[in-house]
């Protein structure tokens, strides 16, 4: 299976519309958005073999992705019903 980046907008496409509004709107949003993809793009790399990191530390960044994942999408299911 090919490496694939787990970007928002691939991860919710049903909540492209509230996340734009989001972004533009709420500061605590866009900075989880941002450390989200950012770590995205740090696993994407290490995965690929472009950066080196022990499996404990990458394991670690993916739990701190998957908790971002998870208060966003409360954020966005909260703007989606508001």
């Amino acid at each position: 299976m090919p490496l694939q980046l787990h970007s928002l907008k691939r991860e919710f496409p049903q909540y492209e519309a509230q996340m734009s509004a989001l972004l533009k709107a709420d500061g605590r949003f866009t900075r989880q958005a941002e450390e989200y993809e950012r770590l995205d793009k740090q696993i994407f790399a290490v995965e690929d073999g472009r950066e080196a990191m022990d499996d404990s530390a990458l394991h670690s960044l993916k739990m701190h992705r998957v908790t971002l994942k998870d208060e966003l999408l409360q954020t966005l299911e909260k703007q989606a019903q508001a």
